[in-house]
């Protein structure tokens, strides 16, 4: 009788961190279960914790005083949310929403901030996400202006699909609309296209993705240009961390010999 090799989640933020900087700070973070729907924070409100998801996806949500709504940027496995701790500020300027349920990591706003203040590594780290973040907004944003909804959809689909331990997604008209920031109207006609194109199926709240590569194809080029600038920032980090270590073994080869 064969064996399965069971699903472990890990965040890929904090894999890339060398071992003697992973370690002490894991040792100050606490595994959660997120819930569907749970809401981290308003804006304007503290930030109590830095968040990383293991299993699970968060939208960064704009919210106007008109009271509508649009998904701005998502953190999974790939990222955090907290990220203005980074900044050294303690408030957020975004609706932070679980809106796939999971585990996650996290770390009190002051152990993280602690953290940060040692380690040049981390920090460097969290500032180059947060670049891969503004990125991802500003992406968003133009996509938002210029793109069909449609190839839109795909995008804002595949950047879920990424962040999910599944095909299955569970989502609504009235979440996709909000997330979207377009009438629930325009959600089914870009639905029904893409279920037609044989790319999802869409039945009662749940999508599930049929045909990734074709999905790839129908989304705008904007989901392949936030995956190049994330690879980017993880080679980038690769390759200073292997400078570093290189360097630091040089320095202990020298001394040992000296």
């Amino acid at each position: 009788m064969g064996s399965t090799i069971p699903f472990s989640p890990t965040n890929r933020l904090l894999d890339s961190l060398p071992e003697k900087e992973k370690e002490p700070f894991l040792a100050d973070c606490e595994t959660v279960e997120m819930t569907f729907g749970q809401l981290l924070a308003e804006p304007g409100d503290n930030i109590s914790y830095a968040v990383f998801p293991l299993d699970c996806f968060i939208s960064l949500i704009a919210t106007l005083a008109s009271g509508d709504q649009l998904e701005v940027s998502m953190a999974g496995k790939e990222g955090m949310v907290g990220i203005p701790l980074v900044l050294g500020a303690q408030t957020s300027a975004l609706q932070m929403l679980v809106q796939g349920a999971g585990p996650a990591l996290r770390i009190s706003s002051a152990s993280f901030q602690n953290h940060l203040a040692r380690s040049p590594i981390l920090e460097g780290l969290m500032k180059r996400y947060l670049n891969v973040l503004l990125n991802q907004i500003s992406q968003s944003a133009a996509c938002a202006h210029y793109h069909a909804l449609e190839a839109r959809m795909a995008r804002w689909l595949l950047m879920t699909h990424d962040r999910t331990h599944g095909e299955q997604l569970h989502l609504t008209h009235e979440f996709l609309s909000s997330m979207l920031g377009v009438r629930r109207a325009g959600i089914t006609l870009a639905a029904t296209a893409l279920q037609r194109r044989g790319l999802i199926n869409y039945q009662r709240g749940r999508i599930t993705v049929q045909n990734r590569a074709g999905l790839e194809e129908a989304s705008c080029q904007c989901y392949a240009t936030d995956c190049d600038i994330y690879d980017e920032m993880l080679e980038q980090v690769s390759r200073r961390t292997s400078i570093s270590e290189s360097s630091h073994a040089q320095d202990k080869r020298s001394f040992h010999f000296g």
